[in-house]
Order: C-alpha cells, then structure tokens, then sequence
C-alpha cells in the first residue's frame, strides 16, 4: 500500500476515534466498540512487531478516557517512514 494512503487512512481512523471524545454520552460506548477495531486496523496497516506493538498502543489509547485526542494512526506513520531508520 502507498505511504500516503496509510497516511490518508490514518487520519480518517483518528478522526473516527476523535468523534467519541466529541460527542458526550456516546463516547464511553463508542470506545469499547472502537478500541479492538482500532488495534486491529493498525496490525493491518503496519506488519510485524511494530504494527503490533501500535496495534496494543491504539487500542489502550482508545479504552482509556481521555485519551482520544492522540493521534495514534498519524504518530505510527510519522515514525515508520519519517523517524525509523531503515
């Protein structure tokens, strides 16, 4: 998959995940439904031990009150193709 599409993707999944933090009363829902989907959207986009290791990552962020508003999907892509060294 192109970088810019994981990143484009990436986004638009933290944005899903923002909407809970957005709309009181639905978020607490929202997030256990969100959270596992999110772990696994990130083992997909990002293979081997790094996409799991985010995939645990999403889905804590997702689970934990408050903690909505870090965009998990966009830090991974920012560390996979802007900080890792290859």
């Amino acid at each position: 998959m192109n970088k810019y599409k994981k990143l484009i993707l990436g986004i638009l999944f933290d944005a899903i995940g923002f909407v809970s933090f957005v709309i009181p009363g639905i978020g607490e829902f929202t997030d256990i439904v969100w959270a596992p989907i999110s772990g696994w959207l990130m083992t997909k986009l990002y293979k081997g031990k790094a996409g799991k290791i985010a995939g645990i990552i999403a889905f804590v962020e997702e689970v934990l009150p408050g903690f909505d508003v870090i965009p998990t999907f966009t830090l991974m892509w920012v560390y996979t193709y802007l900080l890792k060294k290859k």
